[in-house]
């Protein structure tokens, strides 16, 4: 198996609900994301993905959330827009991006800073 990873990131603001500290109010982050997939096997040119093609689908999906404000994006109305969220809800848009080809997500991660991120995966390690 092999395990293909790129890093994009995007700005947004947020503010968490029911949050007992500074976080409760609005802000913003310059949020780092990390993308990972696993293929099962490699095409005649001994790729599994090619990288742009993986970094074309992952900048769609960051395209919806790039200079917005999550709290009132469909996803995250009813939740709050943590980083945990964030990556659960790329997650989920990578894998229906990737149906049909022989990839699936094997984990995002969501870095609020560079000393501080979520990740979220499927597969049990």
């Amino acid at each position: 198996m092999f395990e293909i990873t790129i890093t994009d990131d995007f700005a947004a603001a947020h503010r968490l609900n029911n949050y007992n500290g500074a976080c409760e109010n609005l802000h913003g982050h310059n949020f780092i994301v990390e993308v990972s997939v696993v293929c099962d096997k490699l095409d005649k040119a001994y790729i599994a993905i090619d990288f742009k093609e993986l970094k074309a689908i992952t900048k769609g999906i960051l395209s919806k959330l790039d200079h917005r404000y999550l709290n009132e994006l469909e996803p995250f109305k009813s939740t709050n827009p943590t980083s945990e969220m964030i990556a659960k809800y790329i997650f989920d848009e990578l894998k229906k991006a990737l149906t049909g080809k022989d990839c699936k997500p094997s984990r995002v991660s969501v870095y609020e800073s560079l000393k501080a991120k979520a990740t979220y995966s499927e597969i049990n390690r």
